[in-house]
């Protein structure tokens, strides 16, 4: 946990040096990345809270236990498609403008957004995975907590939430079903327990909203300004792939 811990601390270190060095810059990108309800910080802190308090109470254990009890009396087959949907808000991330509906933050920001998430969710749901040493409710191995299918699934359904809430309240909600269908089906599937998906869900929304608040952090750092040429290498990370991707703004 200490680990964890030094982790957020070191993150938001560069946030304040930045903050104290460009007052109007960081005003000006507040405007467009935090006028969010708190509840967007409550929430998925009460989920990751609850994760970890399930490690250590063995009433929400046996919740979990109870849960998956169920599903294996009741549901006696896999099935695999939430090894794909997961990524299906990430299509809306992008694909989106092609059909003519403007997010909030331009195609390098959000792509900046994106990789910078990915890069915190992947840091603290893989090493996590390590040191929990949960066993999976199918015995597979001991990687269970928290659940990685599901920090993707969330971490894209709340991008897609913040770029166009403001567009249609609707487009969200598509992605956070899909994300929700991935955490449930992770269940069926006996690849995780109740708290897996839920701490998994918790700490990809967490990692989004770091990710925004770094916006002005990199802005400044790469000296990025608005409608400017220039090509940006973002890399992509999940649980189930790395990568690296390319844009050019022109």
């Amino acid at each position: 946990m200490r680990y964890i811990i030094l982790f957020y601390v070191i993150l938001f270190l560069p946030f304040k040096i930045f903050a104290q060095n460009d007052t109007t810059e960081i005003l000006e990108q507040k405007q467009k990345t935090q006028k969010i309800s708190p509840l967007v910080y409550v929430i998925p802190t009460a989920m990751v809270s609850y994760g970890i308090l399930t490690r250590f109470t063995p009433d929400l254990q046996h919740l979990d236990h109870s849960i998956d009890k169920q599903i294996s009396k009741n549901i006696h087959r896999q099935y695999h498609f939430d090894d794909y949907i997961q990524f299906i808000p990430y299509l809306g991330i992008y694909g989106l403008d092609l059909c003519g509906v403007k997010a909030k933050h331009n195609l390098l920001d959000r792509t900046l957004v994106l990789g910078t998430a990915m890069i915190f969710c992947t840091a603290i749901v893989q090493p996590t995975k390590q040191l929990a040493n949960i066993t999976r409710p199918d015995g597979s191995n001991n990687h269970s907590f928290p659940s990685g299918h599901t920090a993707t699934a969330f971490l894209g359904a709340h991008i897609l939430f913040r770029e166009y809430k403001d567009t249609s309240p609707w487009i969200g909600v598509a992605g956070y079903g899909f994300a929700f269908t991935t955490a449930t089906m992770r269940m069926i599937n006996r690849k995780h327990w109740l708290s897996d998906v839920i701490t998994g869900a918790g700490v990809s929304i967490l990692c989004v909203e770091l990710s925004y608040l770094m916006l002005t952090v990199w802005h400044k750092l790469f000296k990025i300004k608005r409608k400017s040429n220039g090509l940006t290498i973002s890399p992509v990370v999940s649980s189930n792939f790395y990568g690296i991707g390319g844009i050019y703004m022109f």
